[in-house]
């Protein structure tokens, strides 16, 4: 018998060519362990399906055949599969040895670059900040502010939103020296864990600094809860743009702590609450501990999206901003900002687990995880917008500022 074809890597990421004249399928590694993008041509698409460590090679082969009618299709075979082997998309030894590279690359780095200068926004720093004064301006807000929610969409999809969360943090006299805790959506990070590092984040700005001591008392009381080092800092978005945003608006050595919050996966498909799980818990008291003790001199800043919805996150629907379902979608994304708005953990949880969260709000577990952390702080609404991500999808994002639940 053949042996067994090895698994196609399922933390992937597929989309469709934009393309007419080269059509199929883009494959390529969201977390970086390899560089390269992969066009699948369309009658190889369903071969794919071959890789799923069940099938052999005579499988493949057969498949081939089918597909393409071509009775010599072992050359194809071979090349299809020394690519994907090559460019570290199957779970073979050369992947492991990619993945165990690249993480060991990353703790080794004395700091984290910005890995989306030059494509989410300008890696020049005059342009950025000619970029960013004519979009965002400077922080207008008043004292009573101590947290916001920002979205961490493309910019180029959520400037007014960008604006009005950043606007809404006070300005500082000089000699102020805050720092901001930064809870950003772990995209691709391990469920019911939190993403910590000591490094600090490089932008074109230059770099922001991170309160290493915060981190260290973080990890040592939560422990279980806790990776250090994350890797998936390496590749996120969320606190990238959110640190960019800050530096502009305070200079940029600002002094950060970057946090991580995976899902909430166990409390959403299973239910109960998010710190049923004694290691969540931990966390949430080490955090609350924290802010408690510098509720003076810590700012909150949030980097969060809310309803994912349409082809590109897997619903039969096409979806079209302020339109059809996405009506009812922003219904739905307000009735969770009013329990937000409420200073309601418990009942905005419960919203996050109707239908197992069918609204796909990435930023579900950043908010639950604030909302626990500082009891009694209150949303405001500053601005709600559904971007059209691509023709079939909307991603649903707002500004909010919490003001300090002892001034309210």
């Amino acid at each position: 018998m053949s042996e067994a074809l090895p698994k196609l890597r399922l933390d992937l990421d597929f989309f469709p060519s934009p393309e007419p004249a080269r059509p199929g399928v883009f494959i390529r590694d969201p977390f970086r362990y390899s560089d390269t993008t992969l066009l699948i041509p369309p009658p190889l698409i369903r071969a794919l399906a071959c890789f799923d460590g069940e099938h052999s090679s005579l499988d493949l082969r057969a498949e081939l055949v089918r597909l393409t009618g071509d009775l010599e299709a072992g050359k194809i075979e071979k090349q299809l599969c020394n690519t994907l082997d090559e460019a570290g998309f199957l779970e073979t030894e050369r992947y492991r040895q990619m993945k165990s590279g690249r993480e060991a690359e990353f703790r080794a780095e004395l700091e984290r670059a910005a890995i989306f200068a030059g494509s989410a926004y300008p890696n020049d720093r005059l342009r950025l900040a000619d970029l960013l004064a004519a979009r965002i301006g400077a922080a207008a807000g008043d004292g009573a502010v101590r947290a916001i929610a920002a979205p961490h969409a493309s910019p180029e999809g959520g400037w007014d939103t960008y604006r009005a969360a950043y606007r809404a943090l006070p300005a500082l006299s000089d000699g102020e020296r805050p720092t901001f805790l930064i809870l950003g959506t772990s995209h691709y990070g391990a469920p019911d864990r939190f993403g910590l590092t000591r490094k600090a984040f490089n932008t074109p700005f230059g770099s922001a600094r991170t309160n290493a001591a915060m981190v260290g008392e973080l990890a040592s009381k939560a422990g279980e809860a806790i990776l250090m080092e994350d890797y998936c800092h390496a590749v996120e978005h969320s606190i990238e743009f959110q640190i960019v945003f800050l530096q502009h608006v305070y200079g940029p050595d600002v002094e950060v702590v970057p946090i991580l919050c995976g899902p909430f996966a166990k409390s959403i498909y299973e239910g109960g609450m998010p710190e049923d799980n004694e290691a969540i818990a931990r966390f949430f008291d080490a955090l609350g501990e924290l802010a408690a003790r510098k509720s003076k001199r810590l700012f909150w800043v949030l980097g969060i999206d809310m309803a994912h919805i349409g082809r590109r996150y897997g619903d039969s629907i096409e979806a079209h901003a302020n339109a059809d379902e996405m009506l009812a979608v922003a219904e739905r994304d307000r009735e969770r900002i009013r329990r937000l708005e409420a200073g309601d953990a418990s009942g905005y949880w419960s919203l996050v687990q109707e239908n197992r969260d069918d609204l796909k709000w990435c930023g579900a577990s950043p908010l639950y995880t604030f909302l626990k952390a500082m009891p009694g702080a209150r949303a405001q609404l500053l601005d709600y917008h559904q971007w059209q991500i691509d023709p079939q999808s909307v991603v649903s994002f707002g500004a909010l500022a919490f003001q300090n639940p002892e001034q309210q």
